[in-house]
C-alpha cells in the first residue's frame, strides 16, 4: 500500500493564532488525537510506520474551525482512523505562512491529502462533517490515489426541523403558486410578499437562473403599485393583474418593498431597484413621520370614504392637495414603527445616508422612551388594551438588530437581545408549543399564531448569531418546533417564510468581519461593501484593531484595513480590496 500524507487545513486563516496547541509535549488524553508539528520528521514517521498523515492548520477566530474541532475531531470513528492509519499534524497558520499562502484560496478549514513525498491526493474546502470525514479517511487508507476536490456543505441536524416530505410538498406549492403570466405568487391579489422575494433571491444568488428571472420580473411588476407622486407602495392590486391597485398604504407593505428592493439592489446592482426603495423611504419620511420622530401607522385609500380614488391618485401633487389628503392614521404603534425602522435600515445598508439615518435613530429613540414597558416588552400604543402583544416587541427586536447592523452601536443589539428574552418570559409557556400572540384577559385561551412563530424563529436565530446567546437560539428552535408539524406547516398559503426559517436554523449565516480604525476610509469602504453585497442572512461586524469579535475571536492587527468572510463552512484569507471582497461574497452563496 502506498503511503500518503493527509493535509487537513481544518482551521481558519493563516494570519491568526492556532485553535489548538500543536505538537504539545504533554501526553495526549486517552482517545485524543496526538497532534504533531509540521516538519520533515512527520513525513519520515509516516513512511516508517506506513501511515497516512493529517495536518490541521488553525486560527483562533475561525468559527468553522471550532465546529470541526468540537464535532469531527471529537468523533470516535475519526479518532480511531487517525490513530490507526495516520500521523496527525497541526500547524499554526499565523506562524506557517508558507502553508497558509499555498492554500489560501481554499479558505479555512480546508482538507488536503498528500502522499509521503508531498504529492496532493485530495483537497477540500470548508467544514467536513464526521460521517464524510470517516468515509474519506477510510477510502484513502484503502486506495491512496488522487480523488477530485469536494466541497462539503455544512448543515446542523435540527431535531425539530421540517420533515423531508413536508419540505418537498412546500417546495411543490411554491412552484404551483407562481404566476407565470403576470409574475409574482398568487393569482387574485397581486403584491410583493417579502418572504417570497427573499426565498427567490436566495436561490438566484445560489445560481438559479429561473429564480433570478422570476424575482426580477416580480420586482418590475410591483413598481406598478408605487405612487409616482408621493412615493410609497399601495397595498395590492386585485383581479389577478397589477393594474387595479387598492390605494391604501399600510406599513407592512412599505417594509416589504424597502427590504425587497434593497436586497435586490445588493444582489444585482440594478439602479431602478434602488430608486424604488428610495421612493418608499421618501414617502415614510415626508408623509408618515411625526415631528417627534416616530412613524404614523397608515394612510387611507379614499379622500371621500367609500369612493374609489383612482382618479384622485392620477393627479399631480397640487391637484391632490387641492382636493384634500386621504386620512392618515396618526397612532404611533410599536409594530408599525418596528416595520418602518427595519425597512429603512435595509435601504441604509445598501445606500448610506446620514440624514436618513438620523431620522431612523429619532424613531427608535422615541419608541424606547414612550413605548417600552418595565418588563422589557413594548406596548402597542399609549393604551395597551388587551396587550402586551408579541408582534410589537418582535418587530422592534428585528428593528433594533437592523439598526445595530448599520450603526455598529452596541446598545441596539443589546436591546434586541433583551427583547427576545422578554418575549420568552411573557409569551412562552412550557405547557404549550410555541409562543402566544398575547396572554389575554382570561375570557379566551391564548392563541399561538403560525406566522408570528415563524417570524420569531427567524429573528431570534439571527439575534443568536449576532450575539452568541444560546438562550436566543433555544427560543428560535422552540418557535420553529411549533410550526413544522404537517398540520401547521401545510396550512394554505405561501410557505416561503417557513422554508426560509427552516433553512436558516439549519445553517450558519454569512459572517463578514471588517478590521480597521473607525476613521479609516478603507475600512469604511469594506464595511459598506459588506452591508451592500452580503446576502440577507448574514452577520456583519466592524472591529477596531485589537478588539475582540463575536465569540471572543481575536483578529490580526495589520497595517491596513482588511475583511474576513466565513460562509458555507469555510473562512477566507483577509481581503484588502473591495474588489476581492465583492468577488468572495458572490462566490460564497449557497449552491
Amino acid at each position: 500500500m502506498k503511503t500518503a500524507l493527509l493535509l487537513c487545513l481544518s482551521a481558519c486563516l493563516p494570519w491568526l493564532s492556532c485553535c489548538r496547541s500543536a505538537g504539545s509535549d504533554a501526553a495526549a488524553a486517552p482517545g485524543a488525537i496526538d497532534w504533531q508539528t509540521w516538519s520533515a520528521a512527520a513525513f519520515t514517521k509516516a513512511r516508517a510506520e506506513h501511515k497516512l498523515v493529517l495536518l490541521d492548520l488553525g486560527a483562533e477566530w475561525c468559527h468553522w474551525c471550532h465546529v470541526m474541532e468540537g464535532t469531527t475531531y471529537a468523533d470516535v470513528g475519526v479518532r480511531t482512523l487517525l490513530a490507526t492509519h495516520y500521523v496527525a499534524i497541526e500547524a499554526d497558520a499565523d506562524r506557517r505562512l508558507d502553508l497558509a499562502t499555498r492554500y489560501q484560496d481554499y479558505g479555512w478549514p480546508a482538507t488536503i491529502v498528500f502522499d509521503a513525498e508531498g504529492r496532493e491526493l485530495w483537497k477540500n474546502r470548508g467544514y467536513v462533517p464526521p460521517p464524510r470525514m470517516r468515509a474519506v479517511l477510510q477510502k484513502l487508507v484503502e486506495e491512496p490515489v488522487p480523488i477530485a476536490a469536494e466541497d462539503v456543505a455544512q448543515t446542523t441536524e435540527l431535531a425539530n426541523g421540517l420533515d423531508a416530505a413536508v419540505r418537498a410538498t412546500l417546495l411543490e406549492r411554491m412552484d404551483a403558486l407562481h404566476d407565470e403570466q403576470h409574475g409574482g405568487f398568487g393569482f387574485v391579489h397581486k403584491y410583493l410578499d417579502l418572504a417570497g422575494v427573499e426565498w427567490l433571491l436566495q436561490r438566484a444568488r445560489g445560481g438559479s437562473a429561473v429564480a433570478k428571472a422570476r424575482v426580477l420580473r416580480w420586482l418590475d411588476a410591483e413598481r406598478a403599485l408605487h405612487d409616482p407622486v408621493w412615493g410609497g407602495a399601495y397595498q395590492y392590486s386585485h383581479g389577478g393583474v397589477w393594474e387595479n391597485p387598492h390605494f391604501e398604504k399600510v406599513m407592512v407593505r412599505q417594509l416589504a418593498d424597502l427590504r425587497a428592493y434593497a436586497l435586490a439592489f445588493g444582489a444585482f446592482g440594478r439602479e431602478p431597484d434602488l430608486t424604488a426603495a428610495r421612493g418608499v423611504a421618501r414617502y415614510l419620511t415626508t408623509m408618515l413621520q411625526a415631528p417627534g420622530g416616530a412613524f404614523f401607522a397608515s394612510q387611507d385609500a379614499d379622500v371621500v370614504r367609500g369612493e374609489h380614488a383612482a382618479e384622485y391618485f392620477a393627479l399631480d401633487d397640487a391637484g391632490r392637495r387641492a382636493r384634500g389628503l386621504p386620512h392618515i392614521e396618526t397612532s404611533q404603534w410599536s409594530r408599525e414603527n418596528g416595520q418602518a425602522i427595519q425597512g429603512l435600515c435595509a435601504l441604509l445598508a445598501v445606500a448610506p445616508d446620514a440624514k436618513l439615518q438620523r431620522r431612523v435613530m429619532e424613531a427608535a429613540t422615541w419608541i424606547v422612551a414612550h413605548r417600552q414597558r418595565s418588563d422589557g416588552l413594548f406596548a402597542h400604543g399609549e393604551r395597551d388594551e388587551g396587550g402586551p402583544f408579541l408582534i410589537d416587541t418582535l418587530e422592534l427586536v428585528a428593528a433594533f438588530a437592523a439598526l445595530h447592523e448599520v450603526t455598529m452601536d452596541r446598545q441596539w443589539l443589546d436591546r434586541a437581545l433583551a427583547g427576545v428574552h422578554a418575549i420568552e418570559a411573557r409569551f412562552g409557556d412550557a405547557s404549550r408549543a410555541g409562543f402566544a400572540t398575547a396572554i389575554g384577559d382570561g375570557v379566551l385561551p391564548p392563541v399561538v399564531d403560525r406566522n408570528e412563530n415563524v417570524q420569531l424563529a427567524r429573528v431570534a436565530n439571527r439575534v443568536h448569531h449576532a450575539t452568541g446567546d444560546a438562550r436566543a437560539r433555544a427560543i428560535a428552535e422552540r418557535a420553529l418546533a411549533a410550526v413544522v408539524p404537517a398540520t401547521v406547516a401545510l396550512q394554505p398559503g405561501l410557505p416561503a417564510d417557513l422554508l426560509l426559517a427552516a433553512a436558516e436554523l439549519e445553517s450558519e449565516p454569512t459572517h463578514v468581519v471588517v478590521v480597521g480604525a473607525v476613521a479609516d476610509a478603507a475600512a469604511a469602504e469594506l464595511f459598506a461593501t459588506a452591508l451592500r453585497l452580503a446576502p440577507g442572512y448574514r452577520v456583519v461586524e466592524w472591529l477596531v484593531p485589537g478588539e475582540t469579535g463575536l465569540g471572543g475571536a481575536q483578529y490580526p492587527v495589520l497595517q491596513h484595513a482588511v475583511a474576513f468572510v466565513c460562509a458555507n463552512g469555510a473562512c477566507s484569507a483577509p481581503f484588502e480590496s473591495v474588489a476581492q471582497l465583492r468577488e468572495r461574497l458572490h462566490a460564497s452563496e449557497p449552491r
